[in-house]
C-alpha cells in the first residue's frame, strides 16, 4: 500500500519537523527542552506545538519524553529538509549568494517551494546530492557517502585531509560560517595539519599556501574524509589522510 498523502503542515510545524529531523540525524536525543532552546520560544509554546504534532500523527512521544518522528512526520521532515538544501544550492550556485548567507536566506524561502518548483530546481541543478556546505540530501544512499570524522578528533601534525563539509548545527552560526568561507574551508578543499596545540585548544592548518588557526568550535564542526564511499557517486571525493 502506498504511503498516505503528506499533510500540509504550517511553516511553524515544518520548522519543528526540520529541527527534530536534524537532531535525530546528528544522533541527538530530541526532548522538549532542546526544542525550546533551538526554536527560541517558551517551554509551554513548544509543548503545545508538539502535542498538536502528536495528535496529527507527525511525531511520537515516549514515556521518557523523547520525541521521534512518526512515518508521516519523517516524510514531511524530509520534504522540507530537501527544499531547504535545494534552496541553498539555488542561492549559491545560480544566484551567486555568499556561501555563508545561504542557510539563513533559505529559511525565508523554503516554505513557499511547491513540488513542481522543487522538481524543476533539482533538474536545473543537476540533481545535487549535498547542500553547498556538504550535508547530504534526504534519501541519499549512505553507501555513496564517504566515512568522515570531525577534524578536532583526529588531527595530527603532518596529516593531509579533504574537507567533506560543515556540521549542520554550525550553519546557524553566521560568524563561524563566514570564517570558514573567508579561509577557504569549504567542501572539496584540501588541508594539511601543521600544529595541534592542546594547551590553548587550537589546531593550525595550511590551506592554499597559508596557515589558518582554528579554535575548537571551528575544528569540532569541520568534517574531513577518512574513507572513500563504498559506492562511487559521480565525481566522488576520495582523498584521505596521508603522512
Amino acid at each position: 500500500m502506498p504511503p498516505a498523502p503528506l499533510p500540509n503542515p504550517s511553516s511553524t510545524v515544518e520548522d519543528y519537523l526540520m529541527e527534530i529531523y536534524d537532531m535525530m540525524r546528528a544522533g541527538r536525543t530530541v526532548i522538549a527542552a532542546r526544542l525550546t532552546e533551538k526554536m527560541g520560544v517558551s517551554a509551554p509554546t513548544v509543548w503545545n506545538t508538539v502535542h498538536r504534532m502528536q495528535r496529527d500523527g507527525l511525531i511520537e512521544i515516549a514515556e521518557t519524553k523523547e520525541i521521534t518522528l512518526a512515518p508521516a512526520g519523517l516524510r514531511a521532515a524530509e520534504s522540507i529538509k530537501r527544499r531547504h538544501l535545494l534552496t541553498e544550492r539555488l542561492l549559491v550556485d545560480i544566484l551567486g549568494l555568499d556561501w555563508a548567507d545561504a542557510h539563513e536566506e533559505a529559511h525565508r524561502i523554503e516554505h513557499t517551494i511547491t513540488p513542481r518548483v522543487e522538481a524543476r530546481i533539482m533538474e536545473v541543478l543537476g540533481n545535487p546530492t549535498t547542500c553547498p556546505h556538504g550535508n547530504p540530501m534526504p534519501g541519499i544512499d549512505p553507501a555513496t557517502r564517504p566515512k568522515t570524522a570531525v577534524l578536532s578528533a583526529i588531527a595530527r601534525p603532518g596529516d593531509r585531509w579533504e574537507i567533506d563539509g560543515i556540521n549542520e548545527s554550525a550553519e546557524e552560526d553566521h560568524e563561524l560560517m563566514s570564517f570558514y568561507q573567508k579561509n577557504g574551508l569549504v567542501p572539496g578543499a584540501g588541508l594539511r595539519v601543521t600544529e595541534v596545540a592542546p594547551y590553548n585548544s587550537t589546531i593550525t592548518v595550511a590551506i592554499d599556501g597559508r596557515d589558518v588557526t582554528l579554535g575548537m568550535p571551528a575544528a569540532e564542526n569541520l568534517r574531513v574524509v577518512v574513507e572513500p564511499p563504498a559506492v562511487a557517486s559521480g565525481a566522488a571525493r576520495v582523498r584521505t589522510a596521508r603522512r
